[in-house]
């Protein structure tokens, strides 16, 4: 039995370390093959209180004595042997899924070089790869890249609150040292089809979620610029104080993209900062064909931007940019004395850890970086064309099966696609109040056999006045036309007798 103490950098550890770390691969090897055939199970579910019992071996409880080498190879396996396969063809389940190789090859390389994005002097080539590649971004959107800044942040809630940080900084720099206590009662607005980090953020920045206003969308989920106006009109009469409009580039559920063109119009007549939550489609700038639905955020004055979902980056991998230089650095540093000192040896310039929230940040650009490297924003583009062309299939024969039914009838604007299915005894019923109350279990009784039986996975919810409905999405490299026709066919028929 083998005692990890034994691996390096203890003596003469080479070639045991060498031995551990192959036979970890080779784990990693089989889990990668089995995630990419699409006869295997997307997971093997197990309840909570299965896995905390323990299960063939796999204990979760820790130990005040080492354990050996073998076992830990065996804990690795059953870790992946218990999970979800989120890079299998037939995983729909989350806007982020699929498996990158060369993302994956990136993840591995920034985990062994464990280093902190706080300083060049500690990160130096990772801190000039965030510089290039917020600057390619900032490019992207359309603003001057010399202009321009930005921060890859843990996930799109943490970009958009630092969106809404600045905004209110910008407005009322006095907030850094005086606090809330010194502002009028200010007020956002944001769609009522906008992503909860919005009011979570509010939250946080004590600014509360009474005084996120939202926004009524029309029947596709836009926001409509109409409302927005007659909102902060209301506001102000109210004596609130506007400051910030938060305008939705790609749904959560419906994959709608607000009108950013009148959204900025109305921000610039009443002097509001526009931040564009373009989390899930910001990747579709890559894309001259679709871009333009993005039309107007070259005029925002913050964007979030999450390479994960659609971009395909391994989690986590997001960004916050901005238009205005220096602000994030003005709103949040604090010249730590011992990280950040001005007399250093090279351009402090790339000390950028003080325009963070944070001390300690991990390194979520290098696996972006060598994926750009491979795929060339041209390979981004053929990607996720591709996946538009499949939710455009996806609707084409949904909408000739009579006992689907879609959300909505045209064709869909994302890689969104929102749809009932009926089983044989519903299909004929008209719509009325018992017929919905029947309705609403259908979905959540699919997902939940889907998930017993580890065929597929796909997410569901209610929205508004509809009841539970399926939402698919596209944005698995590995998803192919033959899963979209599977994926049917099982809901057919793990559903046809419900």
């Amino acid at each position: 039995i083998i005692n990890p103490l034994y691996l390096l950098p203890s003596k003469e550890g080479e070639d045991l370390t060498k031995c551990f770390l192959l036979r970890v691969v080779n784990i990693l090897l089989h889990y990668i093959e089995k995630t990419f055939d699409d006869k295997s199970k997307i997971l093997d579910f197990h309840h909570p209180h299965q896995l905390l019992e323990g299960l063939d071996g796999f204990d979760l409880e820790l130990s005040d004595h080492p354990e050996s080498l073998e076992q830990l190879l065996v804990d690795c396996t059953d870790t992946l042997k218990y999970g979800v396969k989120t890079g299998h063809p037939r995983y729909f389940n989350q806007l982020s899924s699929g498996l990158d190789v060369i993302g994956l090859a990136g993840e591995w390389l920034t985990a062994t070089a464990n280093t902190n994005m706080f300083t060049y002097e500690i990160a130096p080539v990772f801190t000039v790869m965030e510089t290039v590649l917020l600057k390619k971004m900032c490019g992207i959107i359309g603003w001057r890249e010399t202009e321009a800044d930005g921060i890859f942040s843990p996930g799109g809630s943490i970009s958009n609150l630092y969106g809404i940080l600045v905004a209110r900084y910008k407005q009322y720099p006095e907030i850094k040292a005086r606090g809330m206590a010194v502002l009028p009662c200010i007020v956002l607005f944001v769609s009522e089809q906008g992503h909860y980090s919005i009011k979570k953020a509010a939250a946080t920045l004590g600014i509360g979620t009474d005084n996120v206003i939202e926004v009524k969308c029309d029947e596709r989920g836009k926001m409509i610029p109409a409302e927005l106006e007659k909102n902060i009109l209301q506001a102000k009469r109210k004596g609130q104080t506007p400051f910030c409009v938060v305008a939705t580039a790609g749904s959560t559920v419906f994959g709608a993209f607000d009108p950013l063109h009148d959204i900025a119009d109305i921000c610039e007549t009443h002097k509001l900062w526009m931040h564009v939550d373009a989390a899930w489609g910001g990747g579709l700038l890559l894309s001259r064909k679709h871009s333009c639905k993005l039309s107007g955020i070259e005029r925002a004055d913050s964007v979030t931007w999450n390479p994960h979902k659609l971009m395909g980056v391994p989690l986590q991998c997001s960004a916050v940019l901005t238009r205005e230089k220096g602000l994030l650095g003005a709103c949040n540093q604090m010249q730590a004395e011992y990280l950040f000192q001005p007399d250093k040896v090279y351009n402090i310039n790339f000390d950028t850890g003080d325009k963070t929230i944070q001390c300690g940040r991990h390194v979520d650009v290098f696996k972006l970086w060598l994926m750009w490297k491979a795929k060339g924003t041209y390979g981004f583009e053929v990607q996720i064309d591709r996946y538009m062309e499949l939710a455009k299939y996806f609707y084409k024969v949904l909408k000739k099966k009579d006992n689907f039914k879609l959300v909505f009838d045209a064709e869909p604007e994302f890689t969104n696609v929102c749809f009932w299915y009926f089983p044989p005894r519903l299909k004929h019923i008209p719509k009325s109040f018992e017929r919905d109350q029947e309705l609403q279990k259908i979905a959540p009784k699919i997902k939940a056999q889907m998930i017993v039986e580890g065929t597929a996975m796909l997410s569901y919810q209610p929205c508004g006045d509809k009841v539970n409905f399926f939402r698919m999405v596209f944005s698995n490299p590995a998803t192919r036309q033959t899963d979209v026709d599977y994926l049917i066919d099982e809901i057919q028929r793990l559903g046809k007798d419900l």
